[in-house]
């Protein structure tokens, strides 16, 4: 079923007031002795693993009627037309209608690849020479085209756009792939660190590699943020 024409402008007029009287709702939470209640939040995956979770431990122990949501989705989700309480994305990502709270330092990225990769590639010089490598992406559902490799070096930064036998919604998967030897992956260096120091990946094109903007945790400006949304944004806050 769908509504009819009166009932999408009845829609329209009564939003606002729905919305006003969920945070009003929301606010009476300050009067019990416990915050409890539930935050949703719209997420990518290098964000929950590295900023989110960790930081969450504390907390859900010490108020054990809280519940966090998190969904891991890399398109660019409308927080408000889906019912999230705020997103983490990229500080570029953020509207600007949003307000924006930096939960992160920027991410030091880096291109890796397995030892038996290079003994049939030669290592890449540049950028440019991705070309003649198997390298393997991250899509992007919000453009539909996969995820831009950033480089930078003297004042020049480029994005490049490579390609190769696998495409992946999910780091953790690029990562496994790379470990197998199918090609090269674009990644937070947090996530494969231990990979590098034992020799497992190699870095390469470390002189060209500029770190991605700051995560921020981002939502509407509301009037009556919930006690737990509080507790939340200041445990997360950098």
């Amino acid at each position: 079923v769908a509504p009819t024409q009166i009932g999408e402008r009845l829609l329209a007029s009564a939003t606002p007031l729905l919305q006003g009287l969920d945070d009003g709702i929301s606010a009476l939470g300050e009067f019990r002795d416990k915050p409890a209640g539930t935050v949703r939040i719209s997420t990518v995956e290098h964000a929950a693993k590295a900023f989110i979770l960790p930081r969450l431990t504390d907390l859900l122990l010490e108020h054990p009627d809280m519940t966090v949501e998190i969904i891991i989705d890399y398109g660019l989700v409308d927080i408000v037309a889906d019912r999230f309480d705020a997103g983490v994305r990229l500080g570029e990502q953020v509207e600007k209608d949003m307000i924006a709270v930096r939960i992160s330092p920027e991410i030091p990225m880096v291109t890796v690849g397995m030892p038996e990769y290079f003994r049939r590639k030669n290592r890449p010089v540049s950028p440019d020479s991705l070309v003649d490598h198997q390298c393997l992406n991250l899509r992007l559902p919000t453009s539909g085209s996969n995820n831009e490799w950033r480089f930078s070096k003297n004042d020049k930064s480029m994005k490049v756009r490579v390609s190769g036998p696998l495409v992946f919604n999910s780091i953790e998967l690029i990562k496994q792939a790379a470990m197998h030897g199918l090609g090269l992956a674009y990644l937070p260096r947090d996530q494969v660190e231990a990979e590098l120091d034992d020799g497992r990946l190699i870095a390469v094109l470390e002189d060209w590699m500029q770190p991605l903007p700051a995560y921020h945790l981002y939502y509407p400006n509301r009037r009556h943020a919930s006690p737990v949304f509080k507790l939340l944004t200041a445990k997360l806050r950098w």
